[in-house]
Formats: structure tokens, sequence, C-alpha cells
């Protein structure tokens, strides 16, 4: 590998040092179509090899924008393949570095053909090894499938394109008016990135997700060594039910929280912290978001969208894929109700529920303040399957808010009966006493102990095994 490439210099950023062993470094294409010379295509375009983060074994590919593009033709993609196969064979993560002008026209159909060969193995793939796209140049057209089948994306913030279609193709639309293509528009409009940054920040966010995941499904948790006080109260936490990433860094070792998809559908908040060293993956509602300042920046209702959902839907088959524990932290009244909404939330919903029920992973819960009706109780309650459910001494569990309830029940019986109403409804139905009187609550505990439940529910979970009906897949 040549380390004056710009492929060459990003696998060496990547990497520990002096570990990256090249394969392939002299394929080079077999067309000759339209005056292509094989001799010019050094790697076809893209290097390929195996290395080490942090001591842990990953295979690489890095497309080489100087070399046809980086574009992806037959040999181009029969090296991606190959290092697929490896990787398979040893249970091992693949990174890909893209910096791609695309399909390479010259070839036509045979890299059309390459395409498909690198979807199916990116299939046959997931679940089974780690799988990560850094977009760092352009990653257009069918190349942008890549990182939709990719377990994590991340990409340039400032100079990185990713697109199905150029923003000047859509109809209506031009660069200038919305470019589609952008880091912001794909991690906050779109929620196909999981991380923006820079490209030197990049290189170590990528190193430290791959410290902190496994490497396989076989790779049973992902453990380090704790230094942290698996004892130690968050006394500040119960002033952070709204801001719920702020409450998941509090519980995290050490503070440390690694969330993915910021940007995208904020009512919900998912990442991933360590336990007691062990990693767990988590979800959170969360209706109001804060910068470095502490001054607020946006703010919303207690409730659950339908990109929220779908969010948390593809986090948690993430998680139960990979073995990783999830830990919720439940305060939601309801669904947001609008015509978007309405139009996409039932199947939203609906794989939500599915996703948390048919994952046997372990699966905690923690009401930190409102479960209120159906998106209440598809936030891993324990009616869908959580292995344990602990609420805060200030939690409401029931079916409405209590005003809401009275408004119905009492309807026509003046305003006095409606507040009369409201007050016994909430201590009959919606008190937290009431939910672990019938058992929907395995514990309720003070906020500033949840740190300490949560570990001890997790460890207690750790050889949790769990079967399912037999079949080949869910049709959700």
């Amino acid at each position: 590998m040549s380390n004056s490439s710009l492929a060459g210099k990003r696998i060496a950023s990547l990497l520990d040092e002096n570990s990256f062993v090249e394969i392939g470094a002299q394929v080079t294409s077999r067309s000759t179509d339209f005056n292509m010379e094989p001799k010019e295509a050094v790697a076809d375009g893209v290097v390929t090899g195996y290395g080490q983060i942090d001591g842990r074994l990953v295979y690489v590919y890095s497309q080489d924008p100087d070399v046809l593009g980086g574009s992806i033709g037959e040999m181009h993609a029969k090296k991606i393949v190959e290092l697929y196969d490896l990787a398979l064979k040893v249970g091992a993560p693949v990174i890909g570095l893209i910096d791609s002008a695309g399909l390479r026209l010259n070839e036509s159909t045979d890299a059309l053909a390459a395409f498909g060969s690198i979807y199916k193995a990116m299939t046959m793939a997931s679940g089974v090894i780690l799988q990560i796209s850094a977009v760092f140049g352009k990653c257009g057209g069918g190349l942008s499938m890549i990182t939709g089948l990719s377990d994590l994306v991340f990409m340039e913030e400032k100079s990185a394109k990713l697109f199905l279609n150029s923003p000047n193709a859509l109809s209506g639309n031009y660069e200038e008016k919305c470019d589609t293509a952008s880091a912001a528009f794909q991690s906050d409009e779109a929620g196909n990135v999981d991380i923006v940054a820079s490209e030197a920040e990049i290189f170590g966010e990528i190193r430290s997700y791959v410290s902190l995941l496994p490497s396989n499904n076989d790779e049973f948790g992902a453990l380090s060594d704790c230094t942290d006080d698996l004892n130690r109260t968050t006394d500040d936490i119960g002033n952070c039910t709204t801001d719920t990433s702020i409450a998941l860094s509090l519980i995290a070792d050490d503070n440390s929280y690694y969330e993915v998809k910021a940007g995208y559908a904020k009512e919900i908040t998912t990442g991933f912290i360590r336990l007691n060293g062990q990693t767990v993956g988590c979800i959170a509602n969360r209706c109001e978001g804060y910068d470095e300042e502490g001054n607020k920046t946006w703010g919303s209702d207690p409730v659950l969208t339908f990109k929220a959902a779908n969010k948390a839907a593809d986090f948690v088959a993430f998680c139960d894929s990979f073995e990783i524990p999830i830990l919720t932290l439940t305060n939601v009244n309801g669904f947001e109700a609008d015509v978007c909404n309405e139009k996409n939330m039932v199947r939203a919903a609906s794989r939500l529920s599915y996703a948390f029920a048919d994952a046997t992973v372990p699966k905690v819960n923690v009401v930190i303040g409102q479960a209120f009706g159906s998106a209440g109780i598809i936030m891993n309650s324990k009616a869908l399957g959580a292995d344990m459910t602990f609420a805060w001494d200030s939690a409401k569990i029931g079916m409405m808010p209590s005003d809401l309830a009275a408004k119905v029940i009492f309807d026509g019986k003046g305003e006095d009966a409606v507040k009369e109403g409201a007050k016994e409804y909430d201590k009959l139905q919606n008190s937290i006493d009431s939910a672990a009187r019938r058992g929907y609550v395995d514990g309720v505990i003070a906020a500033p102990q949840t740190r300490k439940y949560v570990i001890s529910a997790f460890e207690m979970l750790y050889t949790k095994r769990e079967d399912r009906p037999a079949k080949k897949h869910g049709t959700v």
C-alpha cells in the first residue's frame, strides 16, 4: 500500500500503527472498453486488507478517488466481497472508507453485477459481524445502499455527499434550495447517518465504537474493566426526565454516553453506555434538548413520533443481533397527533412493539416519568417482555393523564366534579403504587439509586436464555 495515496493515509489514520496488511494490491480492472487501460487502475481504485484497532482484528477497504474516481467495477467489488468472506470466517468487523464516483460506466453490466455482489455479501454478514461505513467524499446512486446495509454510518461534516438521486435531480428541488446530499440533511432529516464529524474526528469515533461493541454475534457481551463506583448515587438525575441523554450519562460508568443518530427524531435518544464494564444499548424518551452551555435548544410534549419509533426499533434489532443488553428510560404520555404521524404511526409503533417483544437479550425498563396508554406499553413494558421493570417513586403509569380521563368519566357533571374525579383517578389508576400492586413494576426506587439497581439487574440477567417459536423470521 502506498501511504502517499489518500486511501492509504486514511487507513493509516484509522488503524493501530504499522498493523495494516494489504490484500490484492496487484488486482486491476480487466476492461479495456472506451480506451481504459488496466495498467492505470492501481488496485482497481480500492485498497483492501486487515489490521488492528486497540489490538482487535478488523478488515478495511478504502476507496481511492485518484484512481478512476474510486468508481466501482468488477474487480473493485470482487476485492470487497473477498474481504467480507474472510471477515465472516474469523468473525471480525468490516470498515468501509467511502469516496467514490459510483458505478464505473466503462464496465456497464459488469459494474451493475458488482454492486449486487456487494449487497449480497453485506446481507449475509448482517447481524453476524459488525459493519461500519464512513463517507468522506461522494457516495451516490447504488453506492449509497452500502451505507443503508451498514450497522453504523459516519459522515464527514463539510465535503461528503450521500445521495440516491442528486439534489438537482429531484423534482422541484435544486442544491441551493435544499442540499439533500449534505451530512446535515442525511443525519438530521433522513436519519441515514449515525455520527457527523470532521474527517480526523471520525477516525477516533470509529475506534471508540469498535472498542465498545462486539465484533460478532458470538462474542457474548462487550466487557471492559470498570473503575467507577457500582453503588454511586446520581443525585441530579431526578431533574433529567426531559433530557434523558443527560440521565443516561449520569447512570453510565465514568459518565460516558455514546449517542447515535443524535440529530434525528430527537423525541427519542439511542446510544450506548457501559455499566460495570458491560456495554448496554439505551433507548429513552426525550422532550427537551440543551446545548453544552445548558441553554434549552428545543422542546416538545412527551410523545412518541413515527420517526422516533422507527429509530428505536432499528436500534433494538441491532442490539439483539449482537447480544447487547437493552436499557430503556420511559417518559411518554401518548403518540404525536398530526396528519403526517397518523399516516405512519401504526406501522412504526407496531415495529417498535415487535422489536422489543422479539428481542431475547436482557431487557430492563425504568419508568422515570409517565408511561401512559399504548405508547407506554410499547416502550419495553413488563407486559411486552421486559425482564425487570423499575419505576421512580415520582412516576405515573396508567391509561392516560388523570385530567383527560376525568373529563370523559365525569362529562356533564360540572367543573368541580371533574377536578375531584381527576384527583381520585390519579390516586387509584395512575399511581405507581397501583401499578406495583398489580405486578407491572418490580420495584419502586428513588431516582438517585437508579445506577445501582440497573447494574444489579443486568448482573442477575447476564446468563439469560430465552427461546422463541421456531420460524424463519417474522413479517413486521
